[in-house]
């Protein structure tokens, strides 16, 4: 029990606030600490208490009693309960209350750019070893700082401050590692990827106060520095350390407090659209200044002028989706055009060589030669023909078509990624041929788009045999497009077509199958995860897109 007072009576608002300052570095601000999977209070093995003139001052108690109240009242996301368990090498913690499990593996997390910045694009550094640093627990509370934040997490001018003065700590056996949680201190590196990699793929420090929790027992090889300043940054355990908990942070803010946001952009958007909010007021200012024909002329030219803008911007977010699948078929497209071009280069430099040499040349080599040309030449064209399909000018007059003429096309585009990933294809045909009344271009993205996101999370898999299934059901009008992947979360599945919503880590477009089901309403066509045992092909993703007219 230590108490401090003022004997000389020199007694100041300043000096109690330096020496509360200074009781924070060395009690803990919270109410409780980890151990393993369960929670205890904290055994202090001391206790701090400020007296002037013999009574006691409860500077310090009010304003933990405050923080307390923001981190319990005002935090958009608690995580709770937070575990890094290294022999599973999975994180585990209540998000709100809801226990979650994420396994390193996950794409979620491996696809994070920060985890693979170190573990490797494929986890190639946890192929050879497990992480260094040993099992740890941790505590997250994350504010939303936004003047428009709902108003049960909104925080005023003084609530930020004390927030500020709070980040990470880090906790040995219930004692603090000075400086980890100061209000200046970036241990973890966010401000620094904040401003090297992308300030929207991470919490900013302002917004998350925490603590992580180590011990002597789990945690040998994380070493505190001679002064007792921070932790030895040798080998790799401090190393892997900090990199796990960047990335459960990304994730966390890729995740959770993005579905958070979109969710009050959503509710936003909706509630103007659907009160017509815009329409709505210009009609009440109509009926304000309804005797002033000036006026009431100005706004008449005010409406006019809101609905052909209004008109402008839905044109061009359909242009913008068209030409989405344009870069994204040029980006596939152009390895298979480049290495045949550099092929068909080399083979003309050859020619042009034996040409200047002179001499007697043989006529059947040289017809050899002009016949691989003229193969390599046409596989260009085919290619290029498939993706001239996209743009505006083949997109404006529907016809009924095949499906597999076109899946055929996306299959030339997509030929040799599949081969380099070792993905087996197989297209079933049930019942007559399936026909969908529309454009290339809108079929071509969509498969473009199905291919795409298959893919990414098949390069993702430990799968040794990847697949991807496609049924032409012509008998239901209908495609189902699977694959042997992971397969979509519980939690990602209300957002998955949702724009700019990805699973794939800030790498992710977020656009793909959004624009996909944009482009399949138009034509009164439907794309929706399979929920029927029937249309579950494979044990990944499986996409069912009806092409039976909704108005029908």
């Amino acid at each position: 029990r230590i108490e401090i007072s003022d004997l000389k009576g020199s007694w100041s608002i300043e000096k109690a606030d330096g020496v509360y300052k200074d009781i924070t570095k060395l009690d803990s601000i919270f109410f409780v600490k980890d151990i393993g999977t369960k929670k205890h209070e904290i055994e202090k093995d001391f206790e701090i208490f400020v007296y002037k003139d013999l009574e006691w001052q409860k500077i310090y108690e009010e304003y933990l009693q405050k923080l307390r109240i923001l981190l319990e009242d005002r935090a958009v996301f608690r995580i709770e309960g937070g575990r890094y368990d290294e022999i599973k090498q999975e994180f585990s913690f209540k998000l709100n209350g809801v226990s979650k499990t994420l396994e390193l593996s996950n794409p979620a997390i491996s696809g994070l750019t920060v985890f693979r910045k170190y573990f490797g694009d494929h986890g190639e550094v946890l192929k050879e070893r497990k992480t260094d640093c040993g099992s740890f627990g941790f505590n997250f509370f994350i504010f939303d700082f936004t003047a428009d934040a709902p108003a049960k997490f909104r925080l005023d001018k003084e609530d930020k401050e004390l927030i500020r003065g709070h980040r990470i700590y880090l906790y040995r056996d219930g004692i603090r590692v000075y400086p980890y949680g100061e209000p200046d201190d970036d241990w973890l590196k966010i401000d620094m990827y904040r401003g090297t990699i992308s300030a929207g793929h991470f919490l900013s420090n302002d917004q998350v106060v925490g603590y992580v929790n180590i011990s002597q027992m789990e945690n040998e090889k994380l070493k505190d520095k001679t002064n007792r300043e921070g932790l030895i940054e040798k080998d790799n355990a401090t190393a892997d350390f900090i990199a796990l908990l960047q990335s459960i942070l990304a994730y966390l803010r890729q995740k959770a407090y993005a579905e958070y946001l979109k969710g009050l952009q959503d509710k936003k958007v909706h509630d103007i659209v659907k009160a017509e909010q815009v329409q709505e007021e210009l009609n009440q200012l109509k009926e304000e200044v309804s005797d002033n024909p000036k006026v009431l002329g100005l706004v008449a030219k005010i409406e006019k002028d809101y609905r052909a803008e209004r008109k402008y911007l839905i044109q061009r977010a359909e242009t913008t989706e068209q030409l989405a699948g344009v870069g994204l078929s040029v980006e596939t497209a152009s390895h298979d055009v480049m290495a045949i071009m550099g092929k068909a280069t080399t083979s003309l430099d050859s020619l042009i060589s034996d040409l200047l040499r002179g001499g007697e040349l043989d006529g059947a080599e040289i017809q050899k030669e002009l016949q691989s040309l003229r193969g390599m030449l046409s596989f260009v064209e085919a290619q290029l023909k498939d993706i001239q399909l996209l743009f505006k000018s083949s997109k404006q007059k529907r016809r009924s078509i095949r499906l597999k003429e076109i899946l055929e096309k996306v299959e030339r585009i997509y030929k040799r990624l599949l081969k380099k990933e070792g993905i087996e294809l197989t297209v079933e045909e049930v019942g007559p041929p399936l026909i969908a009344k529309t454009t290339d271009a809108v079929l071509l993205q969509l498969l473009l788009n199905l291919f795409d996101n298959s893919v990414y999370w098949l390069q993702q898999s430990a799968r040794k045999q990847k697949k991807i299934g496609i049924t032409l059901d012509g008998s239901h009008g209908k495609l189902i497009f699977s694959d042997n992947g992971p397969g979509v979360s519980k939690d990602d599945a209300p957002y998955i077509f949702e724009p700019f919503f990805s699973g794939k880590g800030e790498d992710g477009r977020g656009l793909g199958l959004y624009i996909a089901r944009q482009l399949l309403e138009r034509n009164d066509y439907t794309i929706e995860l399979a929920d029927l045992k029937a249309d579950l092909i494979l044990p990944g993703a499986n996409f069912v897109v009806s092409f039976v007219s909704e108005e029908k």
